[in-house]
């Protein structure tokens, strides 16, 4: 089981701004001081799953890219497995798509149209929740696969740009807020 002896204010203490990227202006949370802390990096997993069990909890669905480090490893701990939402034309099957503007842009994800089935329960993580386009268009993406999104889960919270806003009555969780 991962630990929760780690505390929030070590994992924000951990994490590094990175000025002007990927763009002038932009003040990059760099997660990679937390993931390669072995205890800051199980620290993390088990603040991000909180309460869930695999009594509440049938997937976890991370988004590409660092959701898929937190995802597989929260899946695992779970015993329940992981569906993997990436961007457009990384899948090898069929896929649903969904388009959505960024904080610096635009992208669009996909899932396989059968990651998950009629009804399951599906935790949804990801490293950063900023504008809130990505997390809405995962959520949108687990619904058209046909499942439910329990609650989305995040690493990082950039309060100031409002993301959760998008997410609409999911319930929405993050270890550290800006």
């Amino acid at each position: 089981m991962a630990s929760t002896d780690v505390t929030l204010e070590e994992l924000e203490a951990a994490i590094r701004n990175v000025p002007d990227f990927p763009q002038e202006g932009i003040q990059f949370k760099d997660i990679t001081p937390v993931l390669g802390n072995a205890r800051l990096l199980d620290g993390s997993i088990s603040h991000l799953l909180g309460e869930h069990t695999a009594d509440t909890v049938d997937v976890v669905a991370g988004i590409d890219a660092r959701g898929f480090i937190f995802g597989a490893a929260m899946a695992r701990e779970l015993g329940v497995g992981f569906v993997p939402i990436r961007k457009k034309g990384k899948l090898p099957w069929q896929t649903h798509e969904e388009s959505y503007d960024l904080e610096y842009g635009s992208n669009t994800i996909a899932i396989h149209t059968d990651a998950v089935t009629n009804g399951q329960r599906v935790l949804l993580v990801d490293d950063l929740l900023a504008t809130g386009g990505t997390a809405a268009a995962g959520t949108n993406l687990v619904a058209k696969a046909g499942g439910r999104v329990v609650e989305s889960v995040f690493l990082i919270e950039l309060g100031f740009l409002d993301g959760r806003a998008k997410m609409g009555d999911v319930p929405l969780r993050a270890l550290v807020k800006y």
